[in-house]
């Protein structure tokens, strides 16, 4: 028992006191039960477990619909910008591309993207709440190391092996760049 309470008196915890009853069979056996009966936890003899759960209870939405349709529009502007050689890098020539776009659902990849970048920012902001003080910068910075760490790698992957241009990892990864250091600069900015 004495393990136990030393365990609870660092985290910050008050000491938790067995019942009567139980102290015996405790003391005996070295038993406590990693998850206490809600009887238990609700008559305050036993702390709560999940205090420090993560909740997105907190986001501010606007900001997260801010920085998604700023993200939404950089695309607009990125892939106007660089058009040509992306198509290039895709195979398609301007007057398949404008063939495609006469096709029922041509919409829908714009749609596509929209919702890409309402969740990424949502789920960066998320991230960022629980990282610690919001700044312009520290958003910035965070959406860079989660490029860096999550979508370049996976993104180099799967166009090495179906054995794209590096050109389209280039025109591609270079947006989700833009997407989410522009997403964490401004969540981080305006604040969960």
């Amino acid at each position: 028992m004495e393990a136990h309470s030393l365990r609870d008196a660092l985290a910050g915890e008050a000491t938790v006191k067995a019942e009567p009853e139980l102290k015996e069979l405790a003391a005996s056996s070295g038993y406590r039960p990693s998850h206490p009966s809600p009887s238990r936890a609700r008559r305050g003899k036993l702390p709560r477990i999940r205090e420090g759960t993560m909740a997105f209870a907190g986001i501010n939405y606007l900001a997260v619909l801010i920085a998604a349709v700023v993200s939404w529009l950089a695309g607009a502007v990125w892939y106007m910008a660089l058009a040509k050689p992306w198509l290039a890098a895709i195979g398609v020539t301007p007057e398949e591309m404008h063939e495609r776009r006469k096709g029922p659902g041509a919409f829908l990849p714009f749609v596509y993207a929209f919702v890409a970048n309402v969740i990424i920012a949502w789920v960066l902001g998320g991230l960022l709440g629980h990282l610690g003080q919001l700044t312009l910068r520290n958003g910035a910075l965070s959406g860079l190391f989660c490029w860096g760490g999550f979508v370049f790698p996976t993104m180099l992957v799967n166009n090495r092996f179906a054995m794209r241009s590096p050109k389209l990892l280039v025109i591609d990864g270079g947006y989700w760049l833009v997407v989410l250091v522009l997403s964490g600069a401004i969540i981080g900015a305006l604040g969960v």
